[in-house]
């Protein structure tokens, strides 16, 4: 208990948990507080459709998507990321892996972080979510070697060392 309450004197934003580079939840939107599951809200329209359907844009796919996988629907926000315009950004890559880890296919999940920093290898987040895919396996070292690599490549400070640094310690990492 000590050493948690040090990390969060030290890191404030370890309280936080990750995702899209925001140390705060997503905010629920129509798709999770009014839409069926596996539906998304498409805002031209103002009503819930399937993905496929909808004429969001890629940003507010992705802010589904992020909403989504925060719900714990790992096969909606999947479902949505096929819908993509462009499902390559590192973005996306790094979501597809959070989603098919979180989904238990940690294989596969792990693929697509390396795909993503393949892409982008200052990902910032593809290495937060891959170091807490080792920490939920079992490998701190692996978790390390990732911290280390944020941190090499700029990114102390930030929310993806922060809720590294707390997967960790705790061993638990965030749900989005």
């Amino acid at each position: 208990m000590r050493l948690t309450t040090l990390t969060l004197a030290l890191f404030p934003m370890a309280a936080f948990a990750a995702g899209g580079g925001s140390a705060t939840p997503p905010t629920p939107s129509e798709t999770t507080t009014q839409c069926a599951e596996g539906q998304v809200f498409d805002l031209a329209t103002q009503s819930c459709m399937d993905p496929v359907e909808s004429t969001n844009d890629d940003s507010a796919r992705l802010d589904d998507v992020r909403e989504l996988a925060y719900a714990g629907y790992y096969q909606a926000a999947l479902d949505v990321l096929d819908t993509l315009e462009d499902p390559q950004v590192p973005l996306a890559l790094t979501y597809y892996g959070f989603n098919h880890r979180k989904a238990g296919r940690v294989d596969r999940g792990m693929a697509y972080y390396d795909a993503a920093l393949a892409a982008d290898p200052n990902n910032f987040l593809a290495r937060s979510y891959m170091g807490q895919g080792h920490v939920a396996s079992g490998d701190l070292v692996l978790a390390q070697a990732q911290l280390t690599e944020i941190r090499m490549r700029g990114g102390r400070d930030t929310w993806a060392e922060a809720s590294l640094v707390q997967a960790i310690i705790t061993g638990k990492g965030a749900s989005y």
